[in-house]
């Protein structure tokens, strides 16, 4: 995903949408940098682990790969730490070129760039309760394939989800939640309905699962992000992760080799 496939990429965008979001961020990205020499400094180069540094992985499956390395790291315990120092900072200052996108809750038990062993700069990290997708929130989303040329969107579901059990037990019992909290819970309906369509032993983390997977389906069917997906230039990932273990599964959209 270099220069020759940035245009077409950005072409995707309804009028205007680059300009649009970059003014509304304040954020700078490019997709060229897919193909030049990593952005880090000698000095970053130096303090970073080789294996999970260097350039950005500019396949769907490359960036697939080296998340899940990540993981594997974070539950032995091996973390490599790579970007986190300011070195790593001062090299992506004036431009970012994240290689994923992961969409997960605010759980303070969840934290993705810990999970994925990664640092600055690596990812964009979307949290919301439930990881509930809502407009403003696809936007966020679409940001990071669509002007930065990430390769991967992982939505993230984690277990003992406090917002889908209250969620679950709202509409099991039809006493909506108060405030804005009702929003979260319209938005797990579907994954509910799906699920109280069978007994399952455990229904809340049936429901955590399903949701996972219904909202990665439906970005992979967006107006925007779909044509990507046929390319094979974007995969849409669901996954699951262990408050147990540390581990993450994955449940949907595995890229292809």
């Amino acid at each position: 995903m270099g220069s020759a496939s940035l245009p077409q990429r950005r072409a995707v965008l309804a009028g205007g949408l680059v300009a649009t979001a970059a003014a509304i961020t304040g954020c700078s990205s490019t997709a060229d940098a897919r193909t030049a020499a990593p952005k880090a400094t000698p000095a970053a180069a130096a303090s970073t682990p080789s294996s999970s540094a260097g350039a950005p992985p500019a396949t769907p499956r490359a960036a697939f790969d080296r998340l899940m390395e990540g993981n594997k790291r974070w539950v032995a315990g091996a973390l490599q730490r790579p970007h986190q120092d300011l070195a790593r900072l001062k090299a992506v200052a004036e431009e970012q070129d994240p290689y994923g996108v992961i969409v997960s809750c605010i759980d303070s038990r969840v934290d993705p760039e810990l999970s994925f062993d990664t640092g600055i700069g690596d990812l964009f990290v979307i949290r919301t309760g439930g990881q509930v997708v809502a407009p403003v929130v696809t936007g966020s989303v679409e940001y990071g394939p669509l002007t930065a040329g990430s390769p991967l969107i992982v939505v993230l579901g984690h277990q003992r989800c406090g917002a889908v059990k209250a969620s679950y037990k709202a509409l099991k019992e039809g006493k909506p939640l108060g405030g804005n909290l009702q929003s979260i819970v319209e938005a797990l309906r579907p994954a509910y309905e799906a699920i109280s369509k069978e007994k399952h032993a455990d229904p809340v983390d049936a429901m955590i699962r399903v949701h996972a997977q219904r909202t990665a389906a439906d970005l992979r069917r967006n107006a925007s992000l779909a044509p990507l997906v046929k390319k094979g230039e974007l995969a849409v990932v669901s996954a699951y992760y262990s408050l147990d273990t540390g581990r993450v599964e994955v449940l949907s959209g595995r890229p292809a080799a």
